[in-house]
């Protein structure tokens, strides 16, 4: 089965070329004429320090800290955590942005920033709403640290089977006195032709005490911009047994029915991106006496990006070809079809804001207790404009053969076409014409109230037991989203009478051109010049929109405790968990009812609704006991072994739980598709074996080898049932298609005859919901060693994973609806130069399918 598309980025070059200037201030207690201590910090004192969190953890936990944070070539958080153990990314217009942690992927881990879980929401339709953590927004710079839980504790929020990571910002009480800096980068990217090729990055920070030590505040802020261009040859789709192909040449010992899948389209894209991000942090600490700390912290990100976007493509609505041995047609073609001409505006703002409050009492010597509160929000296109707008056009008529060329392998793809019949040819302004327009997107508002109310115990009088933490927590995690779309065929004439900026570019970089076997030129428009045009015209469009809730409460309690002994000798160190927690789902759905299908375009059913919304509410719970052990032996003052189970769970993604059934895709002769949410789902759930072995041989430098294995429960899949759908009068819905009556289709609406009725063919729709289906193994291996050659300034660190386990893609089935996407193997390579006031870092980070 071929892959679903095929990208890369053309003269993408993005490097940090202007150094950052940093200064920092000291202040002494007033009248100190004289610096009494400097501390120097840098490279090798924060690969000590993550190296030092590493041996002392309980379980299997990683680490980076601050001056290892936001180095160059990092351009944001997730590129820095790319250097842990077992942890790689994935890039989103070649910029760090979502983590896979052992193989499983961004939806698969706990994002938590200073231990508090924090909201995610998107804008796009195609990403879903999910839990996955957007790192992206954050910068690296006003980050103190961050650890990674690869194993479980009971005393950290749940969500994560692949980990935990804990965001770590920083306060003022870290520091005595005053402190101040500032740094300026610029990013260099090569591939930029709408935009700058240089753009800032700029971070500063702020901190002070004051009253004796009592009373701090610290500020800090930043501002990143980039601008970029990347290109792609796609296909929108690879379908299995579609169109006509010639199967002869397909190896059925290895795909024994002969299935063959078939592009859905040829496209090639342009597309000019520009972000922004701005992060700022207020952090007001307190010590009124020496048993009491309170923090208060309010922290913010907004990001803005917008794309531009241009595509020349061909549907293979009616395409024949020959496949080769594994059932992929190589040579797809279609004759007396036409070209089609997209323009995409993209536009995707993201606002998060975060309040908490977190209060230290120690009680008496041996007893404290601690409360965390914090309301965290982001929100996505605040307002609710449209994240896309889309605009297509075509040649007039159906007077162009295509064909296009995949038997290169791994080379790039390849398309001819024949518009001779076409006077001036297929990219000629007055041969294009218009098709569609559509809008649509996602306002979505996703928050989360925590509060947690813990004590600590420590015993002062000897014995193995050492300390005992407790605790009580409640989540309130709430997602509403507001889906608006709009879509409709329409008819405006030909781009060059519309008076639309219409241009011709065929530079498509050094791949993508007209030497390379691809559509020579791209019709370059604006979508945003189209939807005026078509407001204009008086044929704008807008269907109903929906609005989706999700609430889901839980309540968490937990008890943990930590020992140590000794056994033949050797020191152990034991820390044993249990934390339980009880999680109800409630599901809304709120719409117009369906009246049913309209036959308005050869190509278009649409769906007609009433003026009156209502409500489907759906619900759901389950309680979970997550247990933890963790186990080390120190065998000698070097060596540490290591061993842990753990239970862990990931909830599912939101958009797969909301109740309402939504037509998805209605077209003359089918197909009908429809989704519906299932707020029932159970969580997904992984008991977690580890085993590692750690030498820890000098200042800074150790070895280690690790073997995990989960056992996971509950993965979600896609289930599909074929089922009749109502309207809101309980009636069937009908195709009114098949026997159109005259005077159909109809774009304008106005001709009742083209309306669905009770004498039309009911359709039966394909309805696809969410399930628990799929229990899987996944294991694997992680090797790490950091080594600082003495006191030459040279250091270096290189760690693999290997991950594996039973869930391999069937490549060759058409029915498999089973994947663990972001399973593979990464490894690093990472050597630096640290002395006086020079520092240098070279980092290779690789990934493998």
């Amino acid at each position: 089965m071929p892959i679903n598309s095929k990208r890369f980025t053309l003269s993408a070059l993005s490097a940090a070329v202007i150094s950052a200037a940093s200064v920092g201030a000291y202040a002494q207690e007033a009248g100190s004429s004289t610096l009494e201590e400097i501390t120097v910090t840098g490279i090798r004192q924060s690969l000590t320090n993550a190296m030092d969190i590493k041996r002392d953890s309980a379980g299997v936990v990683d680490a980076i800290s601050a001056e290892d944070i936001g180095k160059f070539p990092d351009t944001n958080l997730a590129e820095s955590l790319q250097r842990i153990t077992g942890v790689s990314i994935d890039r989103s217009n070649n910029e760090g942005n979502k983590v896979t942690v052992r193989g499983f992927g961004p939806n698969f881990n706990l994002v938590t920033l200073n231990g508090r879980q924090m909201p995610n929401s998107s804008a796009l339709q195609s990403e879903g709403i999910t839990r996955s953590f957007k790192f992206a927004e954050i910068s690296a710079e006003s980050v103190s640290g961050v650890e990674v839980y690869k194993t479980g504790k009971a005393d950290v929020y749940s969500g994560g089977i692949g980990s935990t990571i804990n965001i770590k910002t920083a306060r003022p009480f870290d520091h005595d006195g005053f402190i101040a800096s500032a740094s300026v980068k610029g990013v260099m990217d090569t591939s930029v032709e709408k935009g700058d090729t240089v753009t800032p990055e700029i971070a500063s920070m702020v901190s002070s005490t004051f009253f004796d030590g009592k009373f701090g505040v610290l500020v800090a802020v930043s501002h990143a911009e980039r601008d970029s261009r990347s290109e792609s040859v796609n296909t929108q789709a690879w379908v299995p047994n579609y169109g006509v192909a010639d199967t002869s040449a397909i190896d059925r010992s290895k795909n024994p029915d002969g299935t063959y899948w078939a592009p859905w389209t040829f496209d090639v894209d342009a597309s000019d991106h520009q972000r922004e991000r701005q992060n700022g942090q207020l952090v007001l600490q307190f010590a009124p006496v020496d048993n009491v700390t309170a923090t208060l912290d309010y922290t913010a990100s907004r990001y803005d990006e917008q794309v531009s976007m241009n595509r020349t493509s061909v549907w293979f609505d009616t395409s024949a070809g020959v496949t080769d041995s594994n059932g992929t047609v190589i040579n797809p073609s279609v004759q007396n079809d036409e070209l089609n001409f997209w323009a995409w505006n993209y536009q995707f703002v993201t606002e998060n804001d975060s309040v908490g409050l977190n209060v230290e009492w120690a009680a008496t010597d041996s007893l404290s207790f601690g409360l965390d509160v914090h309301d965290s929000t982001s929100h996505s296109q605040p307002g609710g404009t449209p994240a896309e707008t889309i605009a297509n056009t075509k040649n007039p008529g159906k007077l162009v053969n295509v064909e296009a060329d995949f038997s290169s392998g791994s080379g790039l793809p390849g398309i001819s076409f024949d518009d001779s019949a076409l006077a001036g040819g297929a990219f000629a302004p007055e041969n294009i014409v218009s098709d569609l327009f559509q809008e649509r997107g996602l306002e979505i508002e996703n928050s989360i109230q925590q509060i947690q109310l813990d004590g600590t115990w420590e015993n002062l009088d000897g014995g193995a037991l050492k300390t005992v933490k407790f605790g009580i927590a409640s989540t309130d995690y709430q997602v509403d989203a507001y889906d608006s779309q709009s879509f409709a065929f329409v008819d405006l004439g030909d781009l060059a009478s519309l008076g639309i900026d219409f241009e011709q570019r065929g530079d498509f970089g050094d791949q993508i051109g007209s030497n390379s076997g691809l559509f020579p030129l791209l019709a370059d428009y604006e979508a945003s010049d189209f939807i005026d045009a078509v407001k204009a015209s008086g044929q704008y469009f807008q269907a109903t929109p929906t609005f989706d809730k999700v609430t889901e409460e839980t309540l968490a309690a937990f008890v943990t405790a930590d020992f140590e002994t000794e056994f033949n000798g050797y020191p152990v160190r034991l820390n044993a968990g249990v934390r339980f927690e009880d999680t109800e789902v409630t599901g809304t759905s709120i719409q117009n009812g369906i009246l049913g299908l309209s036959f308005w375009h050869d190509e278009e059913l649409r769906e007609i609704n009433d003026d009156t919304p209502s409500a489907d509410t759906l619900d759901g719970d389950y309680t979970r006991f997550l247990p933890n052990l963790d186990a080390s032996i120190s065998l000698t003052e070097e060596l540490v072994a290591r061993a842990s189970f753990s239970r862990t769970l990931s909830r599912a993604d939101i958009s797969a739980m909301f109740p309402s059934t939504s037509l998805d895709v209605s077209r003359p002769g089918g197909p009908f598709n429809a989704s519906q949410g299932n707020p029932g789902l159970l969580p997904i759930t992984s008991d977690n074996f580890d085993l590692s072995v750690e030498y820890y041989y000098a200042e800074g430098s150790y070895a280690s080898v690790g073997y995990f294995k989960k056992y996971v429960e509950n993965f979600i899949g896609a289930t599909t049932e074929e089922r009749v759908i109502y309207d809101v009068n309980g009636n069937p819905i009908t195709d009114p298609s098949i026997n159109p009556r005259p005077g159909c289709p109809d774009s304008t609406g106005s001709n009742p005859a083209c309306f669905g009725t009770a004498n039309d063919p009911v359709i039966t729709w394909n309805v696809g919901t969410p399930g628990n289906q799929e229990n899987a193994e996944v294991y694997g291996w992680e090797f790490a060693v950091q080594h600082m050659f003495g006191d030459s300034g040279f250091g270096a660190i290189f760690n693999a994973t290997l991950v594996d386990g039973d869930v391999e893609y069937d490549v060759y089935s058409s029915d498999n609806v089973f994947a663990l996407t972001g399973m593979s193997d990464s490894a690093n390579l990472i050597g630096f130069y640290e002395k006086d006031a020079f520092q240098a870092r070279l980092a290779y980070n690789w990934r493998d399918d």
